[in-house]
């Protein structure tokens, strides 16, 4: 388990930008975040040419100006390292600094994190900014932390820049060491791609097929996650070293970053920005999408990396660019429910994007708290009631950890390999989303796990804790891994496995060897024969031995062959030419159980095993609650607190069989009652 927010009170607050508004603006708008209930903004983070106008000359007048006033009206503040978004002056002198397409295309001035992580220009002047402001802002009364940078890896999380070219070759370098061992590792004689001088080594470039080395390609997001947190680590050091009673955070888990070691290595804890409203233009598929329920999955990753963490921005109205992202907004209620989404996933700290809207620029339709106008409007409102909410009950919130009796299994090696690789790239992430719905709908909190390599034995202590672990398409399955799954088997958990597992290593190549390689002993069967489900092939049934239930086995089929006695068939195909075949298996290993399903995961076949699993719902004894209604569980050795969410616009209707102490309002609730469309209920267990 990671770095964790550790805090005394809850921080309620918004993301503020002092340098966009008159300063006549600046004591009212403070005043009224008081009046909400806030105590803590963010600022600075995309204010570089405020702090430095020009190179070498540094000003901090206006944000000392302000920051006098948060000390005055008692506002905690965060500051921002501002190098998401480098000067007009820094870029036009060292246009090297700048991001490139993989076709060789410069991104320039106008936007943001359009620039490299690999120019050594760009990190010296980083580092400059970094050290005048941490000396600066030292023990400053009203500065409480640091957030790195803003959304690394977002907007683009690939770089082709020469100097990425040249800093690539310098990680391969320490990566093998030698050109024989590169070109082992990634296959080079394959269409005799072998290389004999290392500056013929380079990124991926454009090729004929537009299919490049997949070794290749591991190891670019290998290297784009390694420099990412190296370029964190440089500023982190700094602010360590000048700023040390100040905490260190960044904010966004984004693509091609191990986000786990950047926060482990380098930060307190983690922090994420949170838009449930990207569901609205960008919905779940399947059967009961989860919509913005979805994010309850996101924010479950953000807390393997920080059981206890801060939403640096929480959706606080409709959010959209000028010529993207158009999203309505949200309806009433749904600021306040996803606030206490975030929370009860384990937020001790939640800031609103933004405190008002803002009147110029690309995110003049990302609306914050306040419109335009200024005036009272329905999102402040809803502001102010969880902020009322939360003084009285914040403290009793805190510190809690969420409680989960099952958890899905990932890892970075099998992310990136796969967005390549659509031979088990294309089942991860539906197969985790129907897995993720069953357990929602089945009101059986679930944790998201990612596999640590190197961490195995403290990671294994730590995964004794779960009933279950599903581990859905692990392709590139370590040895190491499946010694920690069979030791967490034999000492009684159940380990459930889909198809596509341990057929590679830890550099992409297939293994010689019975598919599920280093889980095959595990799992007491080997794959004789697969398949995928896709064009002609006409979709295959399964039937379950003891009920008869007959489901479909999506998108790919893995045609089982039983190895040990101890295995016992629980599915077999219906149809084609292994009808007949085993389909699901389970493996009663120690005091465990395996379970290997040949074939990819979705809400029916997610439901159908869940039968199957020692799982129950905390609610089972004293609660019923719909489908449309999320449960969270936060506790400490003195409580648990429940949270009730409900995600319709309708009643939800829920039964106690006992009393039940809502926290929130202080009400006593028994028997049949109605939670309000959105609602929210916290409920105490002793």
């Amino acid at each position: 388990m990671g770095n964790a927010l550790t805090v005394n009170q809850f921080y309620l607050g918004a993301c503020y930008y002092p340098e966009h508004w008159d300063e006549s603006l600046w004591a009212d708008d403070l005043r009224r975040m008081k009046e909400l209930g806030f105590n803590i903004i963010r600022i600075g983070e995309f204010a570089w040419s405020i702090f430095e106008p020009e190179e070498g000359r540094f000003e901090f007048g206006l944000f000392d100006r302000f920051l006098e006033q948060a000390v005055t009206f008692g506002i905690s503040v965060i500051m921002g390292t501002p190098t998401a978004t480098p000067p007009a002056w820094l870029t036009y002198k060292y246009p090297e600094v700048l991001n490139v397409s993989m076709e060789g295309i410069t991104y320039h001035h106008g936007q943001r994190r359009h620039y490299n992580y690999s120019s050594p220009v760009y990190l010296e002047l980083c580092a400059r900014i970094t050290r005048e402001m941490a000396q600066h802002y030292r023990d400053h009364p009203a500065i409480i932390g640091w957030q790195i940078d803003n959304e690394l890896n977002c907007e683009m999380n690939v770089f082709y820049a020469e100097a990425d070219h040249v800093q690539f070759r310098r990680w391969l370098q320490t990566k093998y060491g030698t050109l024989e061992r590169l070109n082992q590792a990634w296959g080079t004689v394959f269409w005799n791609q072998t290389y004999d001088r290392w500056d013929q080594v380079h990124l991926p470039r454009p090729t004929v097929s537009g299919s490049p080395n997949p070794h290749q390609a591991l190891d670019e997001k290998r290297f784009i996650s390694d420099n990412a947190i190296s370029f964190a680590k440089a500023q982190a050091d700094i602010l360590r070293a000048e700023a040390p009673n100040q905490w260190i955070t960044t904010n966004g888990l984004f693509g091609h970053l191990d986000s786990h070691r950047l926060s482990d290595e380098n930060l307190d804890f983690i922090s994420y920005d949170s838009y449930p409203q990207f569901s609205s233009i960008y919905p779940d598929t399947g059967e009961q999408p989860l919509l913005d329920r979805k994010w309850s999955l996101s924010l479950s990753n953000v807390r393997d990396i920080s059981p206890n963490f801060a939403i640096m921005e929480q959706q606080a109205g409709p959010g959209g660019w000028v010529n993207r992202m158009e999203m309505p907004a949200p309806q009433p209620g749904q600021m306040r429910l996803w606030t206490y989404q975030s929370i009860a996933h384990g937020a001790d700290m939640v800031l609103y994007f933004r405190w008002r809207t803002a009147i110029f620029g690309t995110e003049i339709y990302w609306h914050g708290i306040n419109d335009y106008h200024n005036q009272p409007n329905r999102r402040v409102a809803e502001a102010g009631r969880v902020g009322q909410e939360l003084q009285k009950a914040g403290e009793r919130i805190i510190g809690k950890r969420y409680l989960a009796q099952a958890a899905i299994l990932r890892d970075y090696d099998n992310e990136w390999d796969g967005e390549l690789d659509q031979w088990h790239g294309s089942l991860a992430r539906p197969s985790e989303l129907g897995w993720f719905k069953a357990l929602q709908y089945g009101h059986i909190p679930v944790d998201v796990v990612t596999i640590r390599p190197g961490a195995e034995e403290e990671q294994g202590r730590e995964l004794g804790k779960y009933d279950v672990l599903i581990y859905p398409h692990g392709a590139i399955l370590r040895e190491s891994t499946a010694a920690m799954l069979q030791q967490y088997a034999e000492h009684g958990g159940t380990v459930v496995f889909g198809c596509r597992t341990g057929y590679k290593d830890e550099a992409g190549h297939c293994r010689m060897q019975p598919l599920p390689g280093p889980a095959a002993a595990l799992s007491g069967i080997v794959v004789e024969d697969f398949t995928m489900v896709n064009g002609t092939a006409a979709p295959v049934a399964v039937r379950f031995t003891d009920e008869g239930t007959e489901i479909d086995a999506p998108r790919f089929n893995d045609i089982l062959s039983v190895q040990a006695d101890t295995v016992e068939v629980l599915a077999t195909y219906e149809s084609s030419y292994y009808k007949g075949k085993p389909a699901l298996t389970v493996n009663r290993i120690g005091k465990g159980s395996v379970y290997y399903w040949g074939a990819s995961f979705d809400l029916p076949v997610a439901k159908e095993l869940l039968k199957r699993l020692p799982l129950t719902s905390p609610l089972h004894d004293w609660c019923e609650v719909p489908e449309t209604v999320e449960v969270a569980v936060r506790a400490d050795a003195a409580e648990e607190l429940v949270f009730l969410l409900n995600y319709s616009s309708e009643q939800a209707r829920v039964y106690f069989h006992e009393q039940a102490e809502e926290l929130l309002t202080g009400q006593t609730l028994e028997g049949n009652t109605t939670l309000e469309p959105f609602g929210v209920w916290v409920l105490i267990k002793r």
